[in-house]
């Protein structure tokens, strides 16, 4: 277990101690062999559910369903697989990962399947393109997510040269914040979500919930789109007719001007990852990560100002009080839940990111499911159910639980063999798509899972194999079939445990099958790989060095070494390195998996002021020997964190930081390198006094950008006394609240 290192630091008076977790600097991450294992897992549901396996994919992002049943899985690196007949065809119907940015959240992230599939085989996806030859975030000309159309072949193949580009020119500002989920209405029109692009548009030191640019019009970040099939603008659009209108999202080119854009169809929302439309209406809702406090469900209104950045749930930013009814023209979601810790009895302890979404069917499952919209969190690993009676009360419970962090990325209703399942896609177990059946009364299988020790080593070799974390959700007895994959008698067991000895050298697959009293046998084998005379790889991380204290925007290096008993010192080709921004209890992509040796990383900037106390980088270094053997080795990277301390003369006056109002004297923590957006509000009122802002200590404009020195430093705004607001100081005050 790797030790931690808590510290608390004294921020802003409504977070009063704000703790701060991040790994010990002097623990390096312990190395883990990998191989093809298949351990599988299962979530805890109620009765009548059972969750399986559908097949193994890394980094599945979502999910869409041909008429014939064709299963559609897109991965982030940006590939199409196709999952038919039982099994996941191994070669990708499109790979395009050539021209796609996939560090962040950027890459392959959505499907949508033509209602009119049968005739023209057109399937649709959303993308991040590398239009600039650079995939560089916060820079003048950053990579964009785009649209298109192609066709697939009834031989499960989709020609690159069939694409139509129909949406395009969408910035990815910040690399996260993507939004990327698309569907057709019933109205046979194409909805599209995009995020806000994570910073400001056209000004990288506002990111998070300084982040205004969901409340433009004229941009098509932190919006819901809907076009048609052939990428024009439906004319009932909400602002097709305004003056100025443009068709923003023209792959000919952004048009000039300041007008709306003419995809929009709601705005004011912070990442809008996925969303869902119940099946035989036009109602959608729509999943909206929040920032700090709030995650949100929607409903989609044509026209609707779902008011992010002014509001986050149903409560104004960053704010679990401030909680009275929405500014005249904004639209509060139909259900909220709050991050992080809860009162006993809510079913969100721990949750931090909604993410998937999807409406049961009528008839598919339990009568008690019809129209039910099930949704899941990412952090927490949880599947909920909400249903909305007369009135539109909405009730919420847990429905899943267990599925580990990084899961239900998406979740989609299709069929299976049993009837309508709920499919689910996680970054879990290294990538699956799952699928939820309702079972009604009928005997649920038993999920097998085991553990080897050990899994490597010389001829002959020993191991030792303990099938206790198998489960049967109806409480039968199990018995257990090992199969050890060297040629040897197949064995079954009443208990748990037993041994086997590989007497041969080479590379086995050991598997499980666990069958109940009743005679069910487990959907999938658990199995683990077995290496008999073949050690795994030993990979050094280099540099960073683990002492480093990044600061933001800093260019790293990522070298490393790796040597192998058998293969000697492994090239530069069997190193692969991936890198993650931790926060709290999830994480954020930086980099995707990169083979090499020497790779550039820029270290991040933290993702908003709380976060400065709890961001921290993870590098991860994947050496595989010639038999295909891998280990993981993983270093933390720590940022360089110093005080600022800022004043106001006289003190006592407030001040805001990155959008947050401070009492001064206050010790503000910051990265070096972050800029901290700092406003003197102007006139003031204390002690029966009004103040006008005159000056900041650093020379800047009352609004203005401080750039974090690489010391602890102090900053200062006086104030002039006057009997009554000069009209200078009140035009500030009209600005500043603008």
């Amino acid at each position: 277990m790797t030790p931690w290192t808590c510290r608390f630091a004294r921020l802003l008076p409504l977070f009063l101690l704000a703790l701060a977790c991040a790994p010990d600097p002097s623990t390096e991450g312990a190395a883990s062999p990998e191989g093809t294992d298949s351990i599988q897992t299962a979530a805890t549901l109620p009765p009548s559910y059972s969750d399986t396996q559908v097949t193994a994919v890394a980094q599945p992002t979502a999910l869409a369903f041909t008429p014939d049943g064709r299963l559609l899985i897109t991965t982030q690196g940006g590939q199409v697989r196709v999952y038919s007949g039982g099994v996941l065809l191994t070669t990708p119907a499109l790979n395009l990962s050539s021209k796609l940015c996939t560090n962040s959240e950027r890459g392959l992230l959505g499907v949508a399947v033509d209602p009119n599939f049968i005739s023209n085989t057109h399937v649709y996806l959303y993308y991040t393109f590398n239009k600039f030859n650079t995939c560089s975030t916060n820079i003048t000309n950053v990579a964009v997510n785009r649209v298109s159309r192609f066709l697939l072949s009834s031989n499960n193949i989709i020609n690159p040269a069939s694409e139509v580009v129909l949406l395009d020119n969408i910035p990815s500002t910040a690399g996260n914040h993507n939004g990327g989920d698309l569907h057709f209405g019933p109205d046979g029109l194409l909805y599209i979500s995009v995020g806000d692009g994570g910073c400001q548009l056209g000004d990288p030191t506002r990111c998070a919930g300084q982040n205004t640019t969901a409340r433009r019009l004229d941009v098509m970040l932190g919006k819901m789109l809907r076009i048609r099939k052939d990428g024009t603008i439906p004319t009932d659009n909400p602002w097709f007719a305004s003056a100025g209108s443009r068709r923003c999202g023209n792959p000919a080119g952004v048009p000039s001007g300041t007008g709306p854009c003419q995809e929009n169809y709601a705005t004011g929302l912070r990442n809008p990852f996925r969303f869902a439309f119940q099946p035989g209406t036009s109602t959608f809702f729509i999943n909206d990560v929040g920032q700090g406090v709030w995650e949100e469900i929607d409903e989609g209104i044509k026209g609707a100002d779902y008011g992010w950045n002014t509001r986050e749930g149903h409560c104004a930013n960053n704010s679990t009080t401030n909680c009275g009814a929405p500014p005249a023209g904004m639209t509060n979601p139909i259900f909220d839940y709050k991050h992080g810790t809860n009162p006993s009895p809510s079913p969100f302890q721990g949750c931090n990111s909604i993410t998937g979404g999807a409406f049961a069917p009528p008839g598919a499952w339990a009568a008690s499911d019809d129209n039910a919209y099930f949704f899941s969190d990412y952090v927490c690993g949880k599947v909920f159910k909400l249903t909305r009676g007369a009135g539109g009360t909405v009730s919420v419970s847990a429905f899943a639980t267990g599925l580990g962090n990084s899961s239900a990325v998406m979740l989609r209703f299709g069929p299976s063999a049993n009837g309508t399942a709920l499919y689910y896609t996680t970054y879990a177990g290294g990538g699956e798509v799952r699928r939820i059946n309702f079972t009604g009364a009928m005997n649920r299988p038993p999920v097998a899972a085991f553990t080897a020790t050990p899994t490597e080593g010389a001829t002959p070799l020993n191991v030792q194999f303990d099938a206790s974390g198998s489960s049967d959700p109806d409480g039968d007895a199990l018995r257990y079939v090992w199969t050890f994959g060297d040629g040897s008698a197949t064995v079954e067991t009443t208990t748990p445990t037993t041994s086997h000895v590989y007497t041969a050298a080479g590379t086995f697959t050991a598997s499980l099958t666990v069958r109940d009293a009743r005679g069910t046998s487990s959907v999938q084998a658990a199995t683990r790989r077995i290496d008999s005379g073949n050690t795994a790889p030993v990979p050094v991380i280099t540099g960073p060095l683990e002492s480093l204290r990044f600061y933001a925007g800093q260019p790293l290096v990522l070298t490393g070494t790796a040597t192998d008993a058998e293969d000697g010192t492994l090239p530069a080709s069997s190193l692969s390195w991936r890198a993650l921004l931790h926060h709290n209890e999830h994480n954020h992509p930086l980099l995707p998996p990169t083979t090499g040796n020497n790779i550039p990383l820029t270290a991040p900037q933290p993702e908003d002021l709380p976060a400065v106390m709890t961001n921290y980088v993870e590098v991860l270094l994947t050496a595989t020997d010639s038999k295909g053997r891998s280990t993981t080795v993983s270093r933390y990277l720590l940022p360089h964190i110093v005080d600022v301390t800022i004043h106001t003369e006289p003190p006592g006056l407030t001040i805001e930081v990155n959008g947050t109002s401070f009492v001064t004297p206050v010790n503000v923590k910051s990265w070096e390198r972050y800029t901290l957006n700092v406003t003197a509000p102007s006139p003031q009122v204390s002690s029966g006094a009004t103040w006008n802002w005159a000056s900041w200590s650093d020379g800047g404009a009352r609004a203005h950008g401080y750039l974090t020195p690489g010391a602890n430093s102090s900053l200062t705004a006086s104030y002039s006394s006057a009997l009554a607001p000069s009209a200078e100081g009140m035009l500030d005050t009209v600005s500043h609240q603008e």
